[in-house]
C-alpha cells in the first residue's frame, strides 16, 4: 500500500491507526472527517477493546463497561454522530448502596468522589469516631500536596482513614481497580487536587465545588448507557469508518514500526508492510512500548513502567419469580470489609432496556479483582461464580440458583494512575512529539472512562495537524473518570 500526502497526513494523506478500541476507532472517525485515508490495524479478532456486548439467558447485556459520563461531550457526541443518538438512555435509577459494616447502607449524598463537604454527609456509613474525625479538618494546618499526592494519603491526613477506607476506596476502586493510597489525586480526581492547592480545609473546598456545581445548574443525567449496550458504540463507530472508506483489519498484530528515510512510517505485520504519512498508536502501554522501542527508547521505557490491574465480571441471570432485591442500581464494597466481590450491579433494575427484553429474567453482575490481587483471579470460572453467589447471599439474601452464569475476564484491563502519572504522561508526549507524524492516545494517558479515551483520540488527531492545544488542555484539565454506579 503506497503512501500519498504531505507528511502529517491529516487532510489528504494516509494515516495508520494501530488499535481498534474506542480510542483508536474515535481517532479513525475524526481523521476521515478531515479527509485522510485511514487504515486501522487491530491484533484481536474483534473491535471494541474493553467495550463488549454479549448475551445471557437470551438477554443482551454489557460484558465490559456499561455506562459513560454524559456531562462530558466527547462520547455522547460520537454516539450521536454514528447513529446511536436515539438509543442513549440514562439509568432507570441512580440510587446505590454501600455494603459495609455488616449492612447495605444508602450511598451518601453531598460528596466529591467520597470526600464530604460536611461530616453529617457520611453519618450512617462511618462510625461516630469517624464522623467526629472529619470535623477536625477545619482546625488542622494546611496539608501541602506539592506536584502530586495520593488521594488516600491526602484525604486520610485531612479527614481520617475511615473516610478513605469506607467510601473513597470503593468509589476509586470501581473506576481503577486500584489502591486509593497509591492513586494520583492530580490525575484521578483533579477537582480535589485543585481544591487542595487553593484551600487549607478540604471540607471547605468541597463545599465550594458543590456550590459552583449548583450555580451551574447542569441539566440531564450525569451518566448514560445505550439501549443494546455500551458495547454497541465501537461497532457503530467501526461501521461509520468503513462506510466512509476507512479500512479496518482485525486479527492483524503490528510487529514493527519504523520511520522511513524519505519521511513517513513503515508498519510491519505478519501479512504485509504498509507505508503511511502518519501513525496513531492507540494500544495499551506494553504494546506501545514494544513498538516505540526502536524509534524512541525514552518513551518506550516510560510506557513499559505503566502498571495494569486485572479484573473479572461475573454476570448472573435468574428467574424473576426467584429474586427479591433491594431497590437501587446495586452496591459497592469497601476492601476493608474483607469481602471478595468489590461491587454488584442490579443490571435489570439499573437499565430499562435490559428489563424490557424479558420481564421473566433478572440480570445481576459482580466484579472481582483489584491491583495486586492474584489469588482470586486465579480461580476458575466456577470458583468466581461461587464466591459471587456467596457474597450476594450475604449482602441481599439472594439464595436462588441462577439460570445462567457468564464470567468475563479483563486481564491487564485497567492502567493504574499512581502519584506522578501526570508527569509521566507529559514526558511520553514530549518524546513522541519529537517524531514527525506520530501521536498516541488511549486509557493510559488521559483517563480510563469512555469520554476521556475519545478526548485523547481527538487530541492525537489534532496533534498530527500541528494543533497541540487539545493535548495541552487535557494535561492542564484531566478528564475525571467519575464512578458510574455500583459495578462500574
Amino acid at each position: 500500500m503506497s503512501t500519498t500526502g504531505t507528511g502529517t497526513g491529516t487532510d489528504t494523506g494516509h494515516v495508520v491507526v494501530i488499535g481498534a478500541g474506542i480510542a483508536g476507532l474515535a481517532a479513525a472517525h475524526r481523521l476521515l472527517g478531515r479527509g485522510a485515508r485511514v487504515t486501522v490495524l487491530e491484533a484481536a479478532e474483534r473491535v471494541g477493546g474493553k467495550l463488549l456486548s454479549g448475551e445471557i439467558a437470551g438477554v443482551r447485556v454489557d460484558l465490559g463497561a456499561e455506562s459513560m459520563l454524559a456531562r462530558r461531550p466527547e462520547a455522547v457526541t460520537l454516539a450521536r454522530e454514528t447513529g446511536l443518538g436515539e438509543r442513549l438512555q440514562p439509568p432507570a435509577t441512580a440510587t446505590a448502596a454501600l455494603w459495609t459494616r455488616g449492612a447495605l447502607r444508602p450511598m451518601p449524598k453531598g460528596h466529591v468522589m467520597g470526600v464530604p463537604g460536611t461530616a453529617a454527609a457520611l453519618s450512617g456509613v462511618l462510625s461516630a469516631e469517624g464522623v467526629a474525625r472529619i470535623e477536625r479538618d477545619a482546625d488542622l494546618p494546611r496539608t501541602e500536596v506539592g506536584d502530586d499526592v495520593a488521594v488516600g494519603e491526602y484525604v486520610a491526613a485531612r479527614l481520617g482513614r475511615e473516610v478513605v477506607d469506607r467510601l473513597v476506596e470503593p468509589l476509586l476502586g470501581g473506576v481503577y481497580a486500584g489502591d486509593a493510597y497509591r492513586i494520583s489525586m492530580r490525575s484521578a480526581v483533579p477537582q480535589l487536587f485543585q481544591t487542595a492547592r487553593a484551600h487549607a480545609s478540604l471540607t471547605e473546598g468541597v463545599r465550594e465545588i458543590q456550590a459552583k456545581a449548583a450555580a451551574g445548574r447542569p441539566t440531564g443525567p450525569v451518566f448514560t448507557g445505550i439501549d443494546g449496550g455500551v458495547g454497541t458504540l465501537p461497532l457503530a463507530v467501526a461501521d461509520s469508518v468503513r462506510a466512509r472508506g476507512g479500512e479496518i483489519r482485525t486479527g492483524t498484530p503490528v510487529t514493527g514500526l519504523r520511520r522511513e528515510a524519505a519521511g513517513g512510517w513503515r508498519i510491519t505485520t505478519a501479512e504485509r508492510v504498509l507505508h503511511a504519512d502518519a501513525v496513531i498508536l492507540a494500544v495499551p502501554a506494553p504494546a506501545a512500548a514494544r513498538l516505540l522501542r526502536a524509534e524512541t527508547p525514552a518513551a518506550a521505557a516510560e510506557l513499559a513502567a505503566v502498571e495494569y490491574a486485572s479484573m473479572a465480571l461475573v454476570t448472573l441471570a435468574y428467574r424473576r419469580a426467584d429474586v427479591r432485591l433491594p431497590e437501587g442500581s446495586g452496591f459497592l464494597v469497601p476492601p476493608v470489609d474483607g469481602r471478595t466481590i468489590k461491587a454488584s450491579t442490579f443490571a435489570s433494575q439499573k437499565w430499562g432496556w435490559i428489563a424490557a427484553q424479558d420481564p421473566g429474567v433478572v440480570v445481576l453482575r459482580t466484579s472481582v479483582g483489584r491491583h495486586g490481587e492474584t489469588e482470586i483471579l486465579g480461580r476458575d470460572d466456577t470458583g468466581l461464580v461461587e464466591v459471587s453467589r456467596h457474597d450476594l447471599r450475604e449482602a441481599t439474601g439472594l439464595d436462588a440458583v441462577p439460570l445462567r452464569t457468564r464470567v468475563t475476564r479483563w486481564t491487564d484491563g485497567l492502567p493504574q494512575y499512581p502519584v506522578g502519572h501526570h508527569a509521566r504522561v507529559a514526558r511520553i508526549r514530549a518524546h513522541v512529539a519529537r517524531l514527525s507524524g506520530l501521536a498516541v492516545c488511549g486509557a493510559q494517558y488521559d483517563g480510563v472512562g469512555i469520554p476521556a479515551c475519545v478526548a485523547s483520540a481527538n487530541a492525537a488527531v489534532d496533534g498530527l495537524a500541528g494543533d497541540r492545544s487539545a493535548a495541552d488542555d487535557l494535561m492542564a484539565h484531566p478528564v475525571q473518570s467519575l464512578h458510574g454506579g455500583a459495578g462500574e
